[in-house]
This record gives C-alpha cells, structure tokens and sequence, in this order.
C-alpha cells in the first residue's frame, strides 16, 4: 500500500471510529483531498483530525466535526444548499459531492477568492461562492433545503430561518464564542422549529459585516 493510500484509510478509519458512519459523507470526504485547501507548512497535518489556521485568522475545521456536520445535515442530490462560511472551502467542496447546488458566502474576500480558485481546480461547477454578510443568508437564492453554518452565533439567525424550506434542515453551532457551544440540528415544519442538540464543539463567532480585505 503507497503512503497515500494509508494515510487516506487511517483518515476513513478516525471518521468512522468518531460517530461518521453515513457511507456517502464518508465517500465525499474520501473524494475531497483536504491538503488542497490547506496552505504552507500545515499541508503535511491534513489528514490529521484537527483543525488548522487559514488565512484572515479564521480556521479549517477538524474532518470529524466537517463529516458529522453533513452527516446531520442529510442531503440529497435534490437540494439546494447554503453554507454560511466558506472559509477555506473544504465543507463546501464536500457538500458539492452530496447536493445539487451549494451555495457559498464568507465575510473575507480573500478567502473566498482563494476557495473559488481551488474550486475551479478541482472542476467543483456546483458551487457559487459569494463574499457578503452570511448572516443575513442569501434571499434572492431562498429557500434552501439545507443550512449550514461553520461559525457560532447565540441563536439561529432570524434570516436564516426564513430561508429554509418547510422540510428543510439547518446545522450549525450555537453559544458565546468565550464559553461552551453546542451543534445543533433545526428542522422547519409546516408550525415551527424543531430543535436537537448533537454535540459541543468550539467555533469562531459568526460576525456581521464584511471583512476588512472585502
């Protein structure tokens, strides 16, 4: 077996081993080589289950917590995605394997300038990348069957939950940025909001506005 070949299936196996078991989130991610989205001397950690700093002091987020986001999230090749945070593109790249449309915004220019160019290397054409405030989502794209949300805000967005589909299921994680968040899963139905809570976890927090380089 080449080096390669090992580091991917020990990547496969630290998915499985922390609770990502969906068969077509683990192909995606097999898919996706996360060493594309990672720059300078971090190439070599990335296949590690851990997160990573990018650029615009933002962070790639650690494969398990990617894969048992989408794990929650349940796409089908129906739907239309928004993902707020595009970051180093890594999540969305994935969601490309599993959606119909993904839909990409991100606060900093630079990163999502630097994500379309990985996108278009790796012939991605689902996917649309935007630099705007993600926290008012993307109305004239709306409704969306699924939401994510890569940074942590203390509610679910008023915005955000207009523009989900009656059926439709957002993830995204939920607290203060200086104490504990908790991921959490939001399905719409035809009289409100259901909510599960799925794990802690630690993001950056979910700013409004755009970013200094924007």
């Amino acid at each position: 077996m080449t080096p390669e070949a090992e580091r991917k299936m020990q990547f496969l196996f630290a998915l499985r081993s922390r609770g990502v078991t969906d068969n077509r989130v683990l192909q995606a991610m097999e898919t996706v080589d996360r060493a594309a989205f990672i720059r300078h001397y971090f190439t070599d950690r990335a296949y590690e289950d851990m997160p990573l700093p990018i650029a615009c002091g933002q962070t790639i987020s650690q494969p398990s917590v990617v894969g048992l986001m989408t794990q929650a999230l349940n796409v089908s090749s129906r739907d239309k995605v928004l993902e707020v945070g595009t970051g180093s593109g890594y999540q969305a790249a994935v969601l490309s394997q599993l959606a119909r449309r993904v839909y990409t915004v991100d606060r900093h220019m630079r990163l999502v300038r630097e994500a379309r160019e990985v996108f278009d290397g790796m012939g991605l054409v689902n996917i649309t990348a935007f630099t705007a405030d993600g926290s008012h989502g993307l109305p004239d794209q709306a409704p969306f069957d699924r939401i994510i949300v890569t940074a942590a805000a203390e509610d679910p967005p008023g915005p955000l939950l207009a523009q989900l589909k009656i059926g439709g299921i957002m993830v995204l994680p939920v607290g203060q940025s200086d104490a504990v968040q908790r991921l959490i899963r939001v399905t719409r139905s035809e009289t409100g909001f259901d909510y599960d809570e799925l794990r802690p976890v630690r993001f950056v927090p979910l700013v409004e506005g755009l970013g200094r380089d924007s």
